[in-house]
């Protein structure tokens, strides 16, 4: 999953992910694409957006303990990006447990 083992991911570096996307999505005040297209460039630029939108070709899954650990720990990030983005209703809508990003 990634060259160097020691780096740090750039997804870490977010502490506050609605300085990013200043959008909050609502189920009443339709901005979805808005929404989206942020979120994407976001994801894309912290280099996670294989967590939003499934590859064109198929990648290897993680292959160590340590890359799982990441994917998964990578996968918790940019869902929590997801949960703080968007309205109470849409949050009670699609949150569930041990979801993962992809399911969201």
């Amino acid at each position: 999953m990634s060259d160097n083992k020691s780096s740090f991911h750039p997804a870490f570096a977010v502490s506050n992910i609605k300085s990013n996307i200043p959008i909050t999505l609502e189920m009443e005040n339709v901005a979805y694409y808005t929404w989206a297209e942020l979120f994407k460039v976001h994801a894309r630029s912290h280099k996670v957006l294989n967590h939003t939108i499934a590859p064109k070709t198929k990648v290897a899954a993680p292959s160590t303990d340590a890359d799982k650990e990441l994917w998964l720990t990578l996968d918790a990030t940019v869902l929590g990006w997801i949960y703080s983005t968007i309205s109470r209703d849409l949050l009670n809508t699609i949150i569930e447990p041990d979801s993962t990003t992809m399911e969201a």
